[in-house]
């Protein structure tokens, strides 16, 4: 019962936090860099298909938080489908949503990856979705990360990204999985 009454208390102090969070929103102008930001991963990129993949991500991103009901930080979020308050919203459902969304339109000069970050210290695993000229490697691509802006869309090359250290999603997985053999 103690346990319980924890989990209630603490629960309620986070949503007593963030009882205040705002709408998550992208400016055009955002969104235009973000096309630019494609269409120069690659000289066969096609500028229309990367304007388009940047849009749908950028309004996918808000949509996605509207469905989900993400009203709060990340973790906050990520506690409430824990606890069953939400259906949707950890980083694996931003990261799959993203990707099937944007390979629906069968571009011919992109293509989606799923990259991880794996667990380290105090950090969590974390997964999300990278666009690449057709061919270029995770690394060469943008990543594409609403869960960290809670459907406002972080986007950057992996390299670049200062909070994480990205990897193709089958490399990780197969690395913890000889982790765990070799215990």
């Amino acid at each position: 019962m103690r346990r319980f009454l924890t989990g209630i208390l603490g629960l309620a102090g986070l949503l007593a936090l963030t009882a205040c969070a705002g709408t998550p929103t992208t400016e055009p102008a955002d969104t235009r860099a973000l096309a630019a930001e494609i269409a120069a991963l690659g000289p066969d990129v096609d500028p229309a298909e990367a304007a388009r993949a940047a849009e749908i991500a950028s309004s996918y991103a808000l949509q996605l938080a509207a469905d989900w009901q993400v009203t709060d930080p990340p973790l906050v979020h990520n506690a409430k489908v824990l606890h069953g308050l939400r259906d949707k919203g950890l980083c694996n459902d931003w990261a799959e949503a993203m990707i099937t969304r944007l390979r629906q339109e069968r571009f011919e000069t992109l293509e989606m990856h799923w990259a991880t970050s794996p667990p380290e210290g105090f950090r969590v695993i974390h997964h999300s979705a990278v666009i690449s000229a057709r061919g270029a490697e995770l690394d060469d691509g943008v990543l594409l990360d609403p869960w960290r802006g809670g459907g406002t869309l972080f986007w950057a090359p992996p390299p670049e990204d200062t909070r994480y250290d990205w990897y193709p999603r089958m490399e990780v997985r197969a690395a913890r999985e000889a982790a765990r053999a070799s215990r």
